[in-house]
């Protein structure tokens, strides 16, 4: 008879996902485990970006874990600051501060056929019988491939690393990029006494997803009767599925309802020039949507203008498009996105037959399930590769993996072995099935996108979110080679 034990657990982010892995940890009776993050505080990307009309464009009561609802949220679409202040609160109720440990960097891991040796920037040396990446998808910020960036005299920041000390009103600012966060952008700062060069590279399509605060009796309601929020999240994830998600995945009544409203959305900018230049080449939904009811009346403003000339230059005093015009401005703003196939890089792992991840990643990130990567024991990750991305709720698709996560570590703690890790045969299997299915899908429909991945295959869930949880709900130990 195999012996039950207590495998050893290290998170790594103390974010969104890390800390609903360590909720759930507790929730199963775990208690041998650690939560590191390299920054001070918890709260990963809402930690992190702090940007004018940061925002989360998935409806609050949706964004929230569906164990712990949040009755305070004053609008539906959540603002950064509230989701970071969300996030804390859950730290408080769960009292997770003590199970993690911040300013602590991972520089790397090496598994001996047991279990894991974790190093640290700081020289520390930690064993782990399991490793479990929640370092987010969006994370790592892309900085644009323009000439003369380093050249720039006035105040230059991406995005995700906005500079709230340089001062904006009665600047001339530029923005590059209209993207979900360059819109967000651009809808706050045109509001301001500043002149606002917004520099777009591809138009987007953008749709109108409405916002509205909530009453002070609704928040009353939902403090009375938490249940109630629970019908809310379940009602926006039966709604975000049966729209959004099967608007992408084949050709329906749906994607033709979302292209009609995209395109509706389009007609109230006024002027044909400037609705002209804001007019994607390609179909909506092939690009991440944006969802905004403020970015048309925004570039309308007589304080903004839209320029649609490519950029050729960054000089010191502004921007140079290939027209040869100097743009000039005194702050420039990089809303130029992330590397969303980075994952939790640079994060190296080596196992025990001296194979390290990027040498098995060498043709791009593949994972079994969204969640294991074959050859590396008792390694997991959440919004792995092919994981469902874009207009969907990052908690709701981690609350699935971490659920099979956590199944996986019981088989261990059940001692019914020591360590598992994907066969490659079943990962090869899960990524063909998933390639099968993307011709339907709108991702492959003629745009540049950055769910695509290098090797041509878009890295997002071709299926329903049902069918998600469905392939998620139990781990069959088929799937993997095991050691007792």
């Amino acid at each position: 008879m195999k012996t039950a034990r207590d495998p050893r657990v290290l998170i790594i982010g103390a974010g969104m996902s890390g800390l609903l892995m360590a909720i759930k940890l507790i929730e199963a009776g775990f208690r041998n485990f650690q939560i590191v993050d390299k920054a001070p505080e918890i709260g990963g990307t809402w930690r992190e970006n702090t940007y004018p009309g940061i925002g989360c464009d998935v409806a609050a009561h949706y964004y929230t874990y569906q164990g712990v609802p949040n009755p305070d949220w004053s609008t539906r679409l959540p603002q950064g600051a509230e989701i970071q202040q969300y996030l804390l609160g859950v730290v408080e109720q769960h009292d997770l501060r003590r199970h993690i440990a911040f300013n602590r960097e991972v520089a790397g891991a090496d598994h001996d056929g047991r279990s894991w040796t974790v190093r640290f920037k700081d020289g520390e040396v930690q064993r782990a019988d399991f490793v479990v990446a929640c370092c987010g998808l969006l994370h790592h910020p892309r900085y644009p491939d323009i000439p003369g960036l380093k050249d720039f005299q006035g105040a230059m920041f991406h995005s995700a690393r906005w500079d709230h000390s340089v001062p904006l009103d009665g600047k001339r600012v530029g923005v590059i990029g209209t993207g979900s966060t360059g819109a967000q952008i651009i809808s706050k700062l045109a509001q301001r006494p500043l002149q606002l060069k917004v520099f777009q590279r591809t138009p987007q399509w953008i749709f109108p997803l409405p916002d509205r605060r909530y009453s002070g009796l609704e928040k009353s309601l939902l403090r009375l009767f938490p249940w109630i929020a629970r019908i809310i999240h379940h009602s926006y994830r039966v709604a975000f599925e049966n729209l959004f998600a099967a608007a992408v995945i084949k050709p329906c009544w749906q994607r033709r309802l979302m292209s009609r409203l995209c395109k509706w959305n389009l007609t109230k900018v006024k002027d044909p020039v400037l609705r002209q230049k804001l007019t994607p080449d390609f179909e909506p939904l092939c690009k991440r949507l944006v969802m905004s009811t403020e970015f048309y009346p925004a570039i309308q403003r007589p304080n903004v203008q839209l320029i649609v000339d490519d950029i050729d230059h960054i000089a010191a005093r502004g921007v140079v498009t290939k027209d040869g015009v100097l743009h000039e401005v005194d702050v420039l703003a990089l809303a130029t996105g992330f590397d969303a196939h980075a994952y939790f890089r640079p994060l190296e792992l080596r196992n025990a037959q001296g194979q390290t991840l990027s040498e098995a990643w060498k043709d791009g990130p593949y994972a079994l399930r969204t969640v294991a990567v074959p050859g590396f024991p008792n390694f997991f990750f959440t919004l792995g590769p092919q994981s469902p991305i874009g207009n969907f709720s990052a908690i709701s698709i981690s609350e699935t993996q971490i659920h099979y996560i956590l199944r996986c570590i019981e088989l261990v703690r059940s001692g019914r072995c020591q360590t598992l890790s994907p066969k490659a045969e079943a990962t090869d299997r899960f990524n063909a099935w998933i390639r099968s299915a993307m011709p339907d899908t709108i991702w492959v429909t003629g745009c540049r996108n950055w769910y695509m991945s290098k090797n041509g295959v878009p890295s997002a869930w071709p299926f329903s979110g049902a069918r998600f949880r469905r392939e998620l709900r139990e781990p069959d130990l088929a799937e993997f080679e095991t050691a007792a």
